[in-house]
């Protein structure tokens, strides 16, 4: 089970001090790697990276914009300057914003893309412009089931996730011969804050129960098994793959 251990390894993981973000960190700070939060509150991150420290983990974190490439640049200089080389990079950051598309203003689709699309060019750039004369490292998009199918009300987000799991495959086609593992991750319907909205409604709960085969919402522990394979030398011949993690919803009509 060696092939899965991350020790000696650091992460930066983007959009990490809840949801999501935090179990992938968790999950790679289990497996043994040095991991640093993001999010643009300081407070969030320091209070997420309290919790991993008590746990025994070593975390740092990082409070920037993902979307301003300015900070991006700065943040990236100064993790590799003051605590290490990025080995894994897990580009996690999003936002969602729900409206009829004819509503939708033009100042919404260009936050949601800075958010969901633009940031994430941004930090793998920042990050692959290291790791490439290393010729190692690991890159991590997290996408989403709607990079494949679309839901009324959002949009945008749907377009900002296929374009990501098609940069994901560009990534993977420029820097796979480098020694870079380029992946993404497309979760389903998690218990997280940002579908609250969702989850709390009974009636899209129960489509939710209903329309995936697994007849249940992921919980965000269950990412965890997948941040760590693709972090790890369990996936060295893994690239360009979009993994779904959606209890069958994408596989099912």
């Amino acid at each position: 089970m060696n092939q899965f251990d991350l020790t000696g390894r650091r992460a930066l993981i983007t959009g990490s001090s809840r949801g999501l973000g935090y179990a992938i960190a968790e999950g790679l700070a289990e497996a043994g790697a040095e991991v640093i939060l993001n999010s643009r509150k300081a407070d969030d991150v320091e209070e997420s990276c309290a919790r991993l420290r008590d746990a025994g983990h070593k975390a740092h974190g990082r409070a920037f914009d993902v979307s301003d490439p300015d900070a991006v640049e700065a943040t990236v200089a100064d993790v590799e300057a003051n605590v290490g080389p990025i080995d894994i990079l897990f580009n996690n950051a999003g936002i969602q914003h729900r409206q009829p598309l004819e509503e939708f203003s033009y100042a919404d689709w260009k936050r949601v893309m800075a958010i969901n699309l633009d940031a994430v060019f941004l930090m793998a750039q920042a990050v692959a412009k290291r790791m490439l004369p290393r010729g190692r490292g690991k890159i991590v998009n997290t996408a989403s089931i709607n990079a494949e199918i679309a839901r009324a009300s959002i949009a945008p987000y749907v377009t900002s996730k296929g374009a990501v799991k098609m940069l994901t495959k560009a990534m993977c086609v420029e820097w796979s011969s480098k020694g870079l593992n380029i992946n993404g991750i497309g979760p389903g319907y998690f218990k997280t804050e940002l579908n609250r909205p969702l989850f709390t409604n009974p009636e899209f709960d129960a489509f939710v129960c209903k329309r995936t085969p697994a007849g249940r919402w992921g919980e965000v522990h269950e990412l965890k098994g997948v941040a760590v394979f693709l972090a790890s030398d369990a996936s060295s011949y893994v690239n360009g793959h979009m993994l779904y993690v959606d209890g069958g919803m994408t596989g099912a009509v």
